[in-house]
């Protein structure tokens, strides 16, 4: 790998150049928000136990021999080892976080205090810091819960709206709430930044999975509230609208995404049953709902006339809102027919690491890549100098 000295000069200022974060968060929500701070210029210090993050040795798969969990998290960022038992290791962590403009951790609720780096030690010395806190489930209660995304999903109620009927629940296939949590952190580190302009102090941020989730489950959350109504398991349908769900064609599935009268009207002339839009049956998005299972046979036995990749490029030129059902590799495929250009490259020179690009586009202050994810200690010599005034590496 190039190191991250070798790649200093080609660190883009992004809108975040200048900014110093002091990572001491692991595994999935903190890695994901410090990377995309990092993304946008800041300078971020990634510090491990001498075991390193538990994702270097979450596999498979692999990239010559390293996590590919670990390297999707963890670009643009330093790593220095600092075990926290040691007094000298100690002091340089209060030191980091003493210089930091940012902290994230998600250590066990009050985990830090025992080493002086919870939020209330560190603004003693550092007022201006903005502290974010990642917990699984709070620090009242919930302090004791293990924070993984899994039990959060089983206990938000996610996974019991997850699978058909007749199907055990099911969990995301991705860790949905870490990765929303570590948006909500990163959203609000840049809130408190904003308020620190003007007011001058930084703040404690909390955050647990728990909260995140039932923010990110909005309509299924909110319906309950509002209505009493419980969400159950519908399979690949949605509670609220049909036709919105796979049908079957030819060959594979399409998606079909109707949200309104006017879609359904389209779908209906184009797959030629015009005498479905004045059925009573199917006449609003409420009938439709509630006719769903006399409505599907209709619909898909028109869809069986053609295969999925033909009906695609069919409705997609009458703007009907449909898509076939693509694998991890097609979806990426698609993002770059499009020219979303979904994949960069990390790091400089002629050794490079393929990635997925930042998701935000910057007119004048676009994310770079400059630095592959750091091998477990590669900068900590260069941190431990700078923590002692010698030299910034970019800061």
């Amino acid at each position: 790998m190039v190191s991250n000295d070798a790649a200093d000069a080609e660190v883009a200022k992004g809108p975040l150049h200048g900014l110093v974060v002091a990572d001491f968060s692991r595994v999935l929500a903190g890695p994901y928000c410090t990377m995309l701070l990092a993304d946008l210029g800041a300078t971020v210090i990634k510090v491990e136990h001498p075991r390193g993050d538990e994702t270097r040795a979450w596999r498979p798969p692999v990239r010559e021999g390293t996590s590919t969990y670990y390297l999707s998290i963890n670009r643009n960022k330093r790593s220095v080892v600092l075990d926290l038992e040691d007094l000298a290791d100690r002091e340089l962590g209060k030191r980091l976080a003493s210089r930091a403009d940012v902290l994230v951790e998600n250590f066990k609720p009050y985990g830090l205090c025992r080493f002086g780096l919870d939020y209330e030690s560190v603004a003693a010395t550092n007022p201006g810091i903005v502290y974010a806190s990642i917990t699984g489930f709070g620090t009242a209660g919930g302090a004791k819960l293990p924070g993984y995304d899994l039990l959060v999903q089983a206990l938000s109620g996610l996974m019991s709206i997850t699978g058909a009927p007749d199907t055990p629940p099911f969990r995301s296939g991705v860790a949905v709430f870490d990765v929303i949590t570590g948006l909500h952190a990163c959203s609000g580190i840049l809130a408190a930044l904003y308020h620190r302009g003007s007011a001058g102090v930084g703040q404690h941020l909390e955050l647990d999975l728990m909260t995140s989730a039932l923010s990110g489950m909005v309509n299924q959350t909110g319906g309950f509230l509002l209505s009493g109504m419980m969400p159950s398991r519908i399979g690949n349908d949605h509670p609220s609208i049909f036709p919105y769900a796979p049908f079957d064609t030819a060959d594979g599935q399409i998606v079909l995404a109707v949200g309104n009268d006017t879609q359904f009207r389209a779908l209906c002339e184009l797959l030629s049953v015009p005498g479905l839009v004045e059925d009573p049956r199917f006449a609003s998005n409420g009938d439709r709902s509630a006719h769903r299972e006399e409505l599907r046979p209709l619909l898909t036995a028109r869809l069986r006339e053609r295969s999925a990749v033909e009906w695609f490029e069919i409705m997609r030129s009458a703007g009907i809102p449909a898509a076939p059902v693509a694998d991890v590799a097609g979806g990426i495929a698609f993002a770059k027919e499009l020219g979303l250009d979904p994949v960069i490259e990390m790091g400089v020179g002629a050794n490079k690491l393929p990635g997925i690009r930042h998701p935000i586009r910057f007119s004048r202050t676009p994310p770079a890549y400059p630095l592959m994810p750091p091998t477990l200690d590669q900068d900590g010599e260069a941190v431990r100098r700078w923590l002692e005034g010698q030299t910034g590496f970019g800061v």
